[in-house]
């Protein structure tokens, strides 16, 4: 009985050790998301989690997502990020460079996939492009470089307005050099420019607002993570004061605004999105060379143009990489 009790005994401790070691197994990775903007549907956040599908992983079924908004707020990205880092998530997404940044501050361990502007070298983020080196890696595309473009290209739109503005974030850590390049811009073209600092969607409001009073004939929209997470506000409001606008990115365009011009976010999301699925299979992130966006969209919206009464010029029709109808 004895030899029968001690056999059953360990066959018992042989099945639970396996069952044992599983359960102190992780039940499946678990990303953090550290997002300048506020939480609603977004289609960048839709093409990262298409990138990570393209590398085998589905939220809700073999990944968790850990979801950290700023809604506009930079200064409190380094605490979001350390609450990330303090719930040992396996992996940061960092959708913007204020993001990037504060989640470089907060951990050197944790891997690391951001969305960068033209520089991530001399934004201290990666050492190089090509071996990023530590805990970072991600895309880099120009967006701020391009504002002082989006300007000539809206003034080549509405050629009669001599008078346009600029609508641009404080908090980002580009807005004063943005500034100046579209200052100068409009200098050469011997426009005259507005310049208007919002940060939280009362602001936006009041903005819009005060165009009449300025004479402002047209708006340029600044490449800012916080005035991208307010894209249908931005365009709503644009509508209904009717005022020529550009914007950094097609969804702006695609939502009803007139005129956009830059990089492909949407790409840049799916890249991080297959990137994310690399580092959690194993590869580092030192590895992963710093993808560069090369390629910018044109994209007018002739529905829009013709509720505000304008003609496109065809010497944009002709550059435009889509025309919506």
């Amino acid at each position: 009985m004895d030899r029968r009790r001690f056999l059953l005994t360990s066959l018992a401790g042989a099945l639970a050790a396996p069952l044992a070691a599983g359960a102190q197994q992780k039940a499946m990775p678990v990303i953090g998301v550290l997002n300048t903007g506020s939480p609603g549907p977004s289609p960048f956040m839709a093409a990262f989690r298409q990138g990570l599908s393209e590398a085998g992983y589905v939220e809700g079924q073999n990944l968790a997502i850990e979801y950290r908004w700023a809604e506009g707020h930079y200064d409190r990205l380094p605490a979001l990020a350390a609450d990330l880092v303090g719930r040992k998530v396996d992996l940061i997404m960092a959708n913007s460079p204020p993001s990037a940044l504060a989640a470089k501050s907060a951990t050197s361990t944790i891997p690391i996939v951001f969305r960068s502007g033209a520089d991530p070298v001399g934004d201290g983020l990666v050492a190089s492009l090509a071996r990023p080196s530590g805990n970072l890696t991600g895309v880099s595309f120009i967006a701020d470089e391009l504002t002082a473009k989006r300007l000539e290209l809206l003034s080549e739109l509405v050629p009669r307005v001599g008078v346009i503005a600029l609508l641009m974030n404080p908090n980002n850590a580009t807005a004063e050099r943005v500034i100046r390049d579209v200052q100068e811009a409009a200098r050469t073209k011997g426009l005259q420019l507005h310049v208007l600092k919002v940060s939280s969607e009362s602001e936006i409001d009041t903005a819009f607002a005060s165009l009449v009073q300025l004479h402002a004939g047209a708006l340029v929209v600044g490449a800012d993570p916080f005035l991208s997470s307010r894209r249908e506000q931005l365009v709503a409001l644009a509508s209904r004061h009717a005022v020529p606008s550009i914007y950094a990115w097609r969804e702006f365009a695609a939502s009803g605004g007139l005129i956009s011009y830059g990089s492909s976010l949407t790409s840049a999301f799916r890249l991080l999105g297959t990137y994310a699925g690399k580092v959690l299979k194993g590869t580092k992130p030192a590895d992963l060379p710093v993808q560069q966006s090369t390629t910018f969209e044109l994209v007018i919206n002739l529905k829009t143009a013709k509720a505000l009464g304008l003609t496109i010029p065809r010497s944009l029709l002709l550059r435009a990489d889509q025309v919506i109808e």
